[in-house]
């Protein structure tokens, strides 16, 4: 049984230099498919760099075709029996591979969800390596003293040598702040607590998930039309056909952060009303409530926090004969106002 790693990458040459890097330090090796998603810096020179470490397919997209679209065109390519995907802003820690590999190994017919991690030290940086500053933050970055840059960078030595400094310096969830933290607490706690739950597919990750190629390819791959959350709409069409969802407990991702182009989901509603249309079921706008019940001040009464995945599957059955996004998230509201006021 043998691993291909999908990447899909646009604009973050700086980034993916140090993603390939860390794959070229696993444990266990992989084939690592990288599509450059229409590039316009130097992801291509990026990339020749990489070629003698790896197993390296590349395929270069003039015209980018997005996140679902380059991750599909990037599946199409492999030839692992298990694929495994990655941001090309995304360090996979040296024992990413070999911990995916393990679970499906164990049993077929899974999901795993891996631990995703951030660092926060990046943020400011156009190049981790170098520490060079992203537009309007050279005045910022400019005022980091020696020291401290030095605890901030993030290098090709400190991957290939020093990858346990990475980890010490990195935090839990995908994005810096209590929020995504405790969004990564609460589906890792689901994922290895309530094996059963049966809104699972929303603890998937977008940058540290593996199924198996047969699956994936069964299942018709991401949803083009989706390009946020795209992971968790594929995840459910994986679990409605008879997949579970695991858990790859040290399978660790470190995203290396920066602060553009962070969409909010529970402010675009765009991606939950194509979602809506395929899976017409309530658990698909409660997800909003469940992510805005991270939130501080909470934006609705504390009595509709939806406060963990067992919580929304209970909600998603408890409302599972009203349809319409506005409609049920109006009913959950409207019902546990009602329930204070009966108290």
């Amino acid at each position: 049984m043998r691993a291909s790693v999908i990447i899909r990458s646009k604009d973050e040459a700086d980034r993916l230099r140090l993603t390939l890097r860390s794959l070229a330090e696993q444990t266990e090796p992989a084939e690592v498919v990288v599509v450059n998603d229409g590039s316009t810096d130097h992801t291509h020179d990026v990339i020749a760099e990489a070629t003698g470490r790896l197993a390296l397919v590349p395929l270069e997209h003039k015209v980018p075709l997005g996140r679902s679209g380059a991750a599909n065109a990037g599946a199409a390519l492999a030839s692992g029996d298990i694929l495994i995907f990655l941001d090309g802003d995304t360090l996979a820690g040296p024992q990413f591979v070999v911990r995916h590999m393990d679970v499906h190994r164990s049993k077929s017919g899974l999901v795993g969800r891996g631990e995703t991690h951030q660092l926060r030290c990046t943020r400011f940086f156009a190049d981790p390596e170098t520490g060079s500053p992203r537009p309007g933050e050279e005045e910022r970055v400019a005022a980091i003293s020696a020291s401290e840059m030095t605890r901030m960078r993030v290098t090709l030595q400190d991957v290939s040598e020093r990858f346990e400094s990475i980890h010490n310096r990195s935090q839990p969830g995908i994005y810096p702040g209590a929020g995504p933290r405790r969004l990564f607490e609460l589906e890792m706690d689901a994922l290895r607590a309530h094996p059963d739950c049966s809104v699972l597919w929303a603890a998937a990750s977008g940058s540290n998930q593996s199924v198996s190629r047969e699956a994936f390819l069964a299942s018709g791959g991401f949803n083009d039309a989706i390009t946020i959350n795209e992971h968790r709409e594929l995840a459910l069409r994986l679990c409605q056909a008879g997949a579970r969802m695991v858990p790859v407990d040290g399978a660790f991702t470190y995203h290396l952060t920066h602060r553009t182009g962070w969409r909010d989901p529970v402010g675009d509603p765009v991606w939950e009303q194509t979602f809506y249309q395929a899976h017409p079921i309530p658990a698909v706008p409660l997800m909003s409530v469940f992510w805005a019940s991270l939130s501080d001040p909470l934006p609705f009464p504390p009595s509709a926090r939806i406060a963990s995945l067992p919580d929304l599957e209970a909600a998603a059955e408890r409302y599972k004969d009203v349809t319409g996004i506005e409609n049920v998230r109006r009913a959950h509201l409207n019902a546990t106002a009602l329930e204070v006021a009966a108290k």
